[in-house]
């Protein structure tokens, strides 16, 4: 589960024994639809952990998670799904809104990056 912080925080924390580091964005900043959550999480994954791979998201309004049916696999299982997929596939950043009503997980691509 992703830790809690008082819901005005807006920080980086830092891994936290997790892999990841977490970006929050308080409910008084959430996007109002997906599609906002989306390009807000990309633009931030950019500014943090550079050229980037978006791996999975949680998207609770709609219960809808990518990749489909990762769910199956961890029944049961306290980790939530999205978030460990993209553990095991070397995420390096979650951007969470409003306390995970939208979650974005992101791999930087490092050695992959196009050059400059």
């Amino acid at each position: 589960m992703l830790p809690r912080l008082n819901r005005n925080q807006h920080s980086i924390i830092g891994n936290l024994n997790l892999g990841m580091k977490i970006h929050r964005i308080a409910p008084t900043e959430t996007a109002h639809d997906f599609d906002a959550a989306i390009k807000r999480a990309s633009t931030v994954a950019d500014e943090l952990i550079g050229e980037n791979m978006l791996l999975s998201w949680y998207d609770r309004d709609r219960d809808l998670e990518s990749p489909a049916h990762v769910s199956e696999c961890h029944e049961g299982c306290p980790t939530r799904r999205y978030w460990d997929y993209a553990l095991n596939r070397d995420g390096a950043l979650a951007v969470d809104f409003d306390d995970c009503r939208f979650a974005f997980c992101f791999r930087s691509l490092g050695e992959f990056a196009l050059p400059k």
